[in-house]
């Protein structure tokens, strides 16, 4: 149970249905998700350790990245998925490698909604990461992810990067269906890129207004 809660509450964060500066109520979030406040409690504390919530007074609030945790999160995550896509290129089965195209097609269909474009490209990049077939660059890539739920909104709402960021998709699985590691790790690390830029741009616009 202990796990459920812990589970719970994180999907509930990736979610957005807590934001950065939402205040976590013990007892609102037991009978939320229908658990004693016992694991809820536990859950907190361990989201507390991960540095997904934060201290105010005696309440706990998830945590918000400022401008310098934001870019070092995006150099941290753009060497580790550069060399997950790396492996990739050269451990991914036949099968691993349709499945990411077939991703990349379907995805077309979310352009217009950021949100669900949002939840299909954690799911694009998760799969490249279990391709890497190394269980520690995928754990380290999971804790990296989960942070990534603290940015406020997706960097995939801003004008016109969607269909952008799907085309560097492609070339992306391109380069690994070829086996192309040095490719696969440029095209990743220029995605990597394009997503840093895009999210300064949507930070000085809202700094602005």
């Amino acid at each position: 149970m202990k796990e459920d809660a812990y589970s719970l509450i994180l999907a509930a964060i990736e979610a957005g249905t807590y934001r950065p500066g939402d205040r976590l109520v013990e007892s609102e979030l037991a009978e939320r998700f229908g658990v004693s406040r016992t694991p809820v409690r536990e859950a907190l504390q361990r989201l507390e350790t991960q540095a997904m919530l934060v201290r105010d007074g005696r309440s706990l609030i998830v945590a918000s990245l400022d401008h310098n945790q934001l870019a070092e999160l995006y150099t941290v995550r753009a060497e580790l998925e550069a060399l997950a896509a790396r492996l990739a290129a050269r451990h991914a089965t036949p099968e691993e490698i349709r499945v990411l195209a077939q991703m990349v097609q379907e995805d077309q269909r979310c352009i217009g909604n950021p949100e669900a474009l949002a939840r299909a490209n954690k799911r694009f990049h998760h799969q490249i990461h279990l391709a890497s077939h190394n269980r520690y660059l995928v754990q380290q890539l999971d804790l990296v992810h989960r942070t990534m739920a603290l940015m406020a909104r997706t960097s995939l709402a801003a004008e016109g990067r969607s269909e952008t960021a799907l085309s560097e998709h492609k070339r992306i699985v391109d380069a690994i269906a070829a086996g192309d590691g040095k490719a696969a790790d440029a095209a990743l690390r220029q995605h990597i890129s394009m997503a840093w830029e895009t999210r300064l741009k949507l930070e000085a616009q809202a700094d602005h207004d």
